[in-house]
């Protein structure tokens, strides 16, 4: 028995890919989900990226409607303005509504 070539290897397993009805989804990332994701591998010990993102989309797929939601809702910051800084931003805002006024007329 030969050794089979790369070319071999590489028709069989497209061969597979096929009969299996797998399909490649690529996805591009800035740094921060990269890290997230990184961070996710860290700690729960996977070692492959697809195989941290497959087991996501199943727990999250197996969370059913109302579990999966606040996981694929959209994170919100939340801003808390100081009262320091309302009053500051209401000063400026008095103050550049009035250089308005005066420049209309």
């Amino acid at each position: 028995m030969t050794a089979k070539t790369q070319a071999e290897r590489s028709a069989k397993a497209a061969a597979k890919r096929d009969r299996l009805g797998e399909e490649e989804l690529r996805h591009r990332v800035r740094p921060g989900i990269k890290a997230k994701l990184a961070d996710l591998m860290q700690w729960n010990g996977i070692e492959e990226q697809t195989e941290a993102i497959q087991l996501l989309i199943l727990n999250a797929h197996a969370a059913g409607p109302a579990g999966s939601a606040p996981l694929l809702s959209v994170p919100r910051h939340e801003i808390t303005v100081s009262e320091n800084v309302a009053q500051r931003l209401s000063t400026e805002g008095a103050a550049e509504a009035g250089r308005l006024d005066r420049a209309e007329a």
